[in-house]
């Protein structure tokens, strides 16, 4: 018999069917190799991207770099403010929108990356969400990863997606407000409960992983700093390096069964109270009707289940 499970703070139910997908092993989908014969983000191609707005050099090259997406999903035009016309509301497209290539390498994957690397990428993130924050008219700054083409990305060449955003997103609103009851909040009391769970990933002295209550995603996995912070500029050097740690333990495990993922960060938008942490959420089901009418997902693996599977 199947179960149905209730997020941690947020009105959103998952409903559990084990045995609608196969096993781990069995998951590996088709390599795409029609690939472009230029790639835009391989070195020698500098010139093909907007300028450079930063970069990590490594014996006299590149090591890492970043810079405006050349197609952009916002732009610094217009005005940030939305305008209310009777029932309609609508605003310009303000914002930023920043590629961050995390390796010269075409075929390296974020989980083939060192951990200091990994780590090396967060601390830019970090300070592009600082520097991004400053700007008028901006209210939140979003980091993200599509890896896969299951998971939305366009390009094969391994790289992380900045967003500076105008107004913050609905989601993290309604995280950041269900997540705090008085002065209490609720995720210092889940971290607790999970790292002595049956669904705890990995576990030091800094962060904790885990495979989330009502996952919505088969082998979805959170990872929380472990004190109460709100954004990355609070993190110390070695909440950054174990939240890489972690955040390479997992990305690992789905490269072996070439599952695409996204991940992205959350933190606590102004005036909020948001624990800090990470979510990866791999695309192995296809969202269909159920998902899309109802806002409840059905997941056919137990979020137990996919613990075991990250600490094999």
């Amino acid at each position: 018999m199947g179960t149905i499970r209730k997020d941690y703070i947020l009105d959103r139910w998952v409903y559990y069917a084990a045995g609608r997908v196969k096993r781990p092993r069995e998951l590996k989908s088709v390599v795409v190799k029609d690939e472009p014969k230029t790639c835009y983000f391989c070195p020698g191609s500098e010139h093909l991207t907007p300028p450079e707005i930063g970069r990590l050099e490594y014996k006299g090259s590149w090591k890492m770099r970043w810079f405006l997406n050349k197609f952009p999903a916002v732009e610094k035009k217009g005005n940030p403010k939305p305008r209310q016309r009777k029932l309609f509301l609508e605003g310009d497209s303000y914002g930023v929108h920043e590629v961050v290539v995390e390796t010269p390498h075409h075929k390296s994957q974020l989980a083939d990356l060192p951990v200091r690397q990994i780590r090396e990428l967060l601390e830019v993130c970090k300070v592009r969400i600082r520097e991004l924050s400053k700007a008028k008219g901006i209210k939140y700054v979003i980091v993200f990863k599509n890896h896969g083409k299951d998971a939305g990305t366009s390009l094969v060449h391994s790289h992380t997606q900045i967003m500076a955003l105008a107004q913050p997103p609905s989601l993290v609103m309604e995280e950041a407000k269900a997540s705090i009851k008085g002065r209490k909040c609720l995720y210092c009391g889940v971290i607790k409960a999970e790292a002595m769970s049956k669904r705890k990933i990995f576990e030091t002295k800094n962060v904790v992983a885990f495979a989330p209550f009502a996952s919505r995603f088969n082998y979805e996995a959170w990872i929380f700093v472990k004190s109460h912070k709100r954004a990355m500029e609070e993190l110390e050097e070695e909440e950054l390096r174990d939240l890489a740690l972690g955040l390479k333990k997992i990305l690992v495990k789905l490269k072996r069964i070439n599952a695409s993922y996204n991940f992205f960060i959350h933190y606590s938008p102004e005036k909020e109270n948001l624990h800090f942490h990470i979510e990866v959420t791999p695309r192995i089901a296809t969202w269909a009707g159920f998902e899309f009418s109802t806002n409840a997902a059905i997941n056919s693996v137990l979020p137990e289940d996919a613990a075991r599977f990250y600490r094999k």
